[in-house]
């Protein structure tokens, strides 16, 4: 399975995000899941893309031109795709992916995020994502989404466009977990 993940170029952030993505990296490599990802050695991302190739996984690294000349390119991934733009780049992430993770992250995990789940509400895919709450990371995100729900600008179905997972191994269990029956057309 080629698992598509989107999180953090920070590296001022606390360590335990860190932790995490290891784990998840560790876990994916053992299982034989093949990363993708946005393809920087920095913050999170490299941690993450380290932790799969230390366990013996696959690697392939997905970044725009900007972020390639700007000497962020993870030159150590088994295959390293550098795109036009960011438009090019989460293309090819989303095209390439059989599910979807969100670890915590911070503007750019949240509009891939977005991105990946305005698509599948509309038909586009059927693969499943899973947001990591770490620590209740993504609570006020999921409280913006009942509000979306309780006001009628999304359908209450749409809480299936995603799942969320509370650790590493909810999360493991979660991106094999079938997708449910098919969503219902989005507009009303």
């Amino acid at each position: 399975m080629k698992v598509t993940i989107y999180t953090s170029s920070s590296d001022a952030i606390d360590e335990r995000y860190r932790d995490a993505a290891r784990e998840l990296g560790r876990a994916l490599a053992e299982r034989g899941d093949e990363l993708v990802y946005g393809g920087t050695a920095v913050g999170v991302m490299g941690v993450l893309a380290d932790a799969v190739r230390v366990a013996g996984g696959r690697v392939t690294g997905i970044l725009p031109e900007l972020m390639a000349e700007r000497g962020l390119a993870d030159e150590a991934c088994d295959e390293l795709i550098v795109t036009p733009d960011m438009a090019g780049r989460k293309q090819q992430m989303i095209s390439r992916a059989d599910a979807f993770v969100a670890l915590p992250g911070g503007f750019g995990t949240l509009e891939e995020l977005f991105e990946v789940l305005t698509l599948k509400q509309l038909g586009y895919h059927s693969k499943p994502i899973v947001l990591l709450d770490l620590g209740g990371f993504y609570q006020p995100l999921l409280a913006m989404f009942e509000e979306l729900f309780e006001k009628g600008f999304a359908k209450r179905d749409y809480e299936r466009l995603y799942r969320v997972a509370a650790d590493v191994d909810q999360t493991v269990e979660m991106i094999d977990r079938p997708e449910d029956e098919h969503l219902p057309t989005k507009w009303f």
